[in-house]
Order: structure tokens, then C-alpha cells, then sequence
């Protein structure tokens, strides 16, 4: 774009009033679909994008994550193409949303189902983004619905087959967390899409940066665009997001993560997040020796059995998961790949990403088990919790090894919010007391070796293939049953070992006794003598026995229930 051209920013007014939903303009249909989701007023983003689509205009919106950025586009596209629909002579595709990951595409699709409830038969969508042959999404093509989602590789290999058309038809254009579309590496099929496309149409993009790629980027698609920087921090404030930090060593880490669920410390649902995958199998398998359940979300899993896993953490069924955030590694897994050594790569899916955009719902903890490597990556962890108005916990585990990366991320976190004060609370915690669970914790951590990760690695796939392929069909005409699978059932090799299931009293440390009681995961061994019992004299002995004797004491006071 050339930069003689105008260019209208628009930046957040204190004191300007709250417009809502109803005061937009928008169809009664769309307004009741929000009712029923109980959207009580527009997000901020919300509140500023929305007028400006309406309009006619581009956007380009830059806005932290969590910040509502989904209904911000989704909400007047919906409204654009009922309006479109009324003059129209003939079916077509008006819209193509495309975001950098499936789980994304499935959210936004999600999105759509819940906003067009009323108007169903008026507006049509459908994700091409899962990982299926071409020719078995034609079909649904060949009926030209409004909106296509999808990722850029799988839009673009439609386009090039000819099942979706759009040069004459195309009037508006999303793409989702576009500075995220830099770091999957999409920009060239992006360039190759916007050939296909016609010369005028309306675009929308979000990002939650706003660096030089993103600005590129904008220069291809926006046409003299209003740009929205909204004035909030990165992360919410410490009224509503508390970041604890701890300092321990790599193997406190592991005593500390298991007295904090056993005694339990941490309640609510929680996103433990690692560097690596297997790192996320081996601490998994490490809680199970403590019946702790959990589940592992990676790129290698099926998409399948990504989106069945958040689907059903998001409606209460676990409340754990180990996430691995793999996409900063790539950039030194980059540099130890040069070598000559030519180790067999693994099978990861592209379009898979964790750490953002995924709309985890009512995330309590956040616990960064491996500290990340950069500002950006810890922001979008965080970003799983304090959603909206809810309240939430990030707790950093910090080795001596990641020192210097947490002193750099806490000076930038000061720098992009200099008016809330410390950024990071001291998580007080006296790691000494808790000496009676660490040989239970060392004997647990030794078993879970790297031949052991590897096989249940093996096993865990092969049996995710099982059920996204195989019993896809099953499923279909057997929906119950889907909803019994579970993913946080323990499938490695490994005899359980039952006597670490429960915490003896003695190994509680004293101040942490009242605020271990009552919780579901706390387990006492209850053949523990409540009291030492008094040595009973022959005498005594021989008058309990004949009291006890009906026949002897002539006294019967009735059979004794069994406990």
C-alpha cells in the first residue's frame, strides 16, 4: 500500500460511552442468537470493529488474545450476507475466513453455528480445513455456500482443483491471527490465494502484534484500512490475572508439580505447558503414578482427536491438560538440524497450533512447567486463562538454566505495561517441607524413562488413528459413544504402582494440613491406627467374650450391621 495514501487509526477513548449490540444496526436474528449466548455488551475490539465492517470499510485490528477478535468479524459478515441474500439472483460464495490452524477454523465455524441459529437456511458455511481427500469436500462445495473457513494450504488446493470458484462472487475476505500466518509459514499460499481472488472485495485482519510481516501483509490485502490499536495491555490487569514465579531446581520442579494437585493446592481447570512433546508424555505418565489424570495435546495427534479433547475439556470431562508449545522451537530446533546426522523426522502437523487463538473456556491455572522461550510465547500461554471477566493464575516454573530468559521476559513485560506495577508476585513456598514426597516423587520421575515415553508415544497414536478413521462412521450413526471416549485413560506399559496413590498424613507438611482437606484428589491410607490401643489383660479379655456370648451373658442386643 502506498504510504502517501490516508490512513485512518483509531485508538481507545476513555470516556467515551459503551455502544452496544442493539444500537449497531444489526438483523434481529443476530441480535437474539447474542442473547442466547449471554453476551451482555461487545468486548472492546467488538464494540470498535464492527461499525467500521458494516461500513464497508477494511480493518485492521490488532488486539490481545482472548479480547473477543472471533465475534468481531464473524458477527458482521453474518449481517453483510443477509443483507447481500436480498437482492441476490443466485447461491455463491460471499465470504472466505482463513485462519493458520484447524483448531482454529473449527472454532470459528463453532462461532458461526452459535450466531447463525435463527438463519440457518439463509446463511451456509462450511470448514475445509480438516485433513481429508479433496474430492470427498466437492460436493459440499458445488452447493456454493456463503462462507468458506479454512487454512490457507487447504483453500488453495480447492482453488487450484477448481472446486471452489470465487473470481466474480467474493466480497469479503477474513484472515485470523495474522501475524500467526508468518510463524506457519503461510504467506506464499496466501499470495497464490489473492491471485484467484477478484480485484475489489472487503477485507478484515486481526493480529495480536503488529510488526513488520503483519505490515506486509496489510499492503497486499487492505485498501486504505482503518486500523484499530487498542490501547490495553498485553495481558489483563492483577486484579483479574495473578502471575506467581517460583525459582527451583529442574527436579523441584517435578516434587512441586505433584504435592500441588495431590495436597490440593491447585483447583479449577489447568494448562500445564512443556517445551516438547515428549516432555509432556513423560510428566503425564509421571501423575498417573499418583491416580492424577491428565491429557496431552500435541501436533502429532490426529486433528480428530485435537478438537475432541478441547471439546471435551471445555464441557468439564478433564481438568487437566499438558500442552506442548512446539512452534518457538522450531526456530532452535533449526539450528541443532544442521548437522549431518540425518535423524528421522516426526510426523507433526503443520496446522496445529496450542499455546494460541484455541478458546480454551474457563481456564483457572496456567502453569508454565517449562519456562518459554520468548515474551510472545509466555503472553499467549498466559492468554489461556482470564478470559473476558474471568479471574485466573499463571504460575512460572523457573530453573536455574532459564534465569536469564525470565529476567528478559519480565523487563519486556514491564516495558508493554509500565503502570501495573510488579509483574510477577514471588509464589512463597518452602520447598523443604516437602521432603516426604520426594523419594515417592524420585522412584515415579526414574520410572518414566525415554524407551517408556517412546512406546506409549507409539501406542497412544496408533490408538487416536483407531478412532478418528477407522470408527469415524461408527461414531457418526453413534454419537453417545464418542461422547464415553476418553483421552486421559493412561496407556503406557508401566505396572501401576498403587501404595503412591495415597498421601500419608505424616508427609503433609503442618501448615498445608487445613488447606488439603476436602479435596477429591486427596487420598488418606486409611489402614493407619487412628490411636495406639490399650493391651487388653486376660481378665478383661475373658469378660468380653462372655459378654459378647448371648448364650453365656443371656443378653442379646441384636445383630451388628456390617460397615
Amino acid at each position: 500500500m502506498d504510504t502517501s495514501q490516508e490512513m485512518s487509526e483509531v485508538k481507545q477513548e476513555e470516556d467515551e460511552k459503551t455502544l452496544q449490540f442493539h444500537e449497531m444496526g444489526l438483523d434481529d436474528r443476530i441480535l437474539e442468537a447474542i442473547a442466547r449466548l449471554r453476551w451482555g455488551e461487545p468486548t472492546l475490539i467488538q464494540e470498535k470493529a464492527i461499525p467500521y465492517v458494516l461500513e464497508g470499510k477494511d480493518v485492521l485490528a490488532k488486539a490481545r488474545t482472548g479480547s473477543g477478535k472471533t465475534g468481531a468479524f464473524v458477527i458482521p459478515t453474518i449481517h453483510k450476507i443477509l443483507e447481500w441474500k436480498r437482492s441476490a439472483t443466485e447461491q455463491m460464495v460471499q465470504a472466505i475466513m482463513l485462519a493458520p490452524s484447524k483448531e482454529l477454523c473449527r472454532q470459528i465455524k463453532e462461532n458461526l453455528s452459535q450466531l447463525t441459529t435463527l438463519c440457518k437456511r439463509e446463511v451456509r458455511f462450511i470448514d475445509v480445513s480438516p485433513t481429508v481427500p479433496l474430492e470427498a469436500q466437492r460436493p459440499l462445495l458445488v452447493d456454493k455456500p456463503d462462507i468458506v473457513i479454512g487454512t490457507p494450504m487447504r483453500i488453495l488446493a480447492h482453488l487450484n482443483e477448481g472446486n471452489l470458484m470465487v473470481k466474480t462472487s467474493l466480497k469479503m475476505l477474513v484472515i485470523d491471527e495474522a501475524d500467526l500466518m508468518f510463524a506457519f509459514d503461510h504467506v506464499k499460499e496466501i499470495q497464490e490465494i489473492l491471485k484467484k481472488f477478484p480485484k475489489i472485495f472487503q477485507s478484515f485482519v486481526t493480529s495480536a502484534t503488529m510488526f513488520d510481516d503483519v505490515k506486509k501483509l496489510k499492503s497486499l490485502i487492505l485498501h486504505n484500512p482503518v486500523i484499530l490499536r487498542l490501547e490495553e495491555p498485553p495481558l489483563p490487569t492483577a486484579e483479574q490475572l495473578t502471575q506467581y514465579v517460583i525459582k527451583l531446581s529442574a527436579f523441584d520442579k517435578v516434587v512441586l508439580v505433584n504435592a500441588l494437585f495431590r495436597l490440593n493446592m491447585i483447583r479449577g481447570k489447568t494448562i500445564i505447558f512443556v517445551n516438547s512433546v515428549d516432555k509432556g508424555y513423560r510428566l503425564r505418565m509421571y501423575l498417573a503414578h499418583f491416580d492424577i489424570s491428565s491429557c496431552v495435546l500435541n501436533s502429532e495427534m490426529p486433528v480428530a482427536s485435537r478438537c475432541h479433547i478441547i471439546e471435551q475439556f471445555n464441557s468439564g470431562k478433564y481438568d487437566i491438560i499438558i500442552a506442548s508449545d512446539e512452534q518457538n522451537l522450531e526456530e532452535t530446533a533449526a539450528g541443532t538440524s544442521q548437522a549431518g546426522t540425518s535423524k528421522r523426522q516426526r510426523n507433526k502437523d503443520k496446522e496445529s497450533g496450542v499455546s494460541r487463538g484455541i478458546d480454551f473456556q474457563f481456564v483457572s491455572n496456567i502453569i508454565n512447567f517449562d519456562f518459554p522461550l520468548n515474551v510472545d510465547s509466555y503472553i499467549h500461554r498466559v492468554g489461556r486463562t482470564a478470559r473476558g471477566t474471568n479471574q485466573g493464575t499463571a504460575l512460572s516454573l523457573v530453573a536455574k538454566a532459564d534465569e536469564d530468559r525470565f529476567r528478559e521476559v519480565e523487563t519486556k513485560l514491564k516495558a508493554l505495561m509500565p503502570d501495573t506495577g510488579p509483574v510477577f508476585k514471588d509464589f512463597k513456598f518452602d520447598i523443604t517441607q516437602l521432603d516426604g514426597f520426594r523419594y515417592r516423587s524420585i522412584d515415579a520421575w526414574k520410572r518414566c524413562t525415554s524407551i517408556a515415553v517412546k512406546e506409549t508415544r507409539k501406542k497412544e497414536i496408533r490408538q487416536e488413528l483407531l478412532n478418528t478413521s477407522k470408527l469415524k462412521t461408527f461414531f457418526e450413526d453413534n454419537p453417545r459413544d464418542l461422547e464415553v471416549l476418553r483421552h486421559d485413560v493412561p496407556k503406557h506399559s508401566l505396572k501401576p504402582m498403587t501404595h503412591l496413590k495415597n498421601v500419608p498424613e505424616y508427609n503433609i507438611p503442618d501448615p498445608l494440613r487445613t488447606v488439603s482437606k476436602g479435596g477429591k484428589r486427596l487420598k488418606f491410607n486409611k489402614n493407619i491406627p487412628k490411636a495406639k490401643l490399650k493391651k487388653m489383660s486376660n481378665t478383661h479379655r475373658r469378660f468380653q467374650e462372655k459378654k459378647s456370648n448371648p448364650l453365656k451373658s443371656m443378653e442379646f442386643t441384636g445383630f451388628k450391621k456390617k460397615k
